[in-house]
């Protein structure tokens, strides 16, 4: 039913619960998953507007290629073939187009990431994915 997964982790403890319905899922048939962190780039304009180096931004992208590491072989060690990717962007968007692109049978991911307050007021990437994607979308809650 659910053979390719798009997980997409901002490594929030949501999207760290979404992990364990997707690991849960290998039961059911998944056997590969497609792990997705979207490096907002609004975030990374504005980083760059008061640093003086790119040196915040080359850390955080060095975090998330750590993060990504870990998560591929938990996922690996769960029996799943995995790809990662790291990509810059909207979230949103990112979300969408890995999907189509990676012709994935669901998408799995936390209700609430990192940023609740900006949810609050302008509807969560979760909530969006759920209106706009074409594949089944299995929303983790808290």
């Amino acid at each position: 039913m659910f053979e390719k997964i798009l997980y997409p982790t901002d490594f929030s403890d949501t999207a760290r619960k979404a992990m364990g319905v997707v690991k849960e899922l290998r039961t059911a048939g998944a056997q590969e998953v497609v792990a997705l962190h979207v490096i907002d780039q609004r975030s990374i304009d504005t980083l760059n507007e008061f640093a003086a180096s790119a040196a915040p931004t080359l850390e955080l992208e060095k975090e998330v290629s750590i993060n990504m590491g870990q998560l591929e072989d938990e996922l690996r060690m769960a029996g799943f073939s995995v790809i990662h990717r790291i990509v810059h962007g909207i979230p949103l968007s990112e979300i969408l187009k890995t999907a189509d692109e990676e012709k994935v049978s669901a998408i799995v991911i936390g209700s609430h990431g990192k940023s609740n307050i900006g949810e609050m007021l302008l509807g969560s990437v979760s909530e969006k994915v759920v209106r706009k994607a074409k594949q089944p979308v299995l929303v983790v809650k808290r």
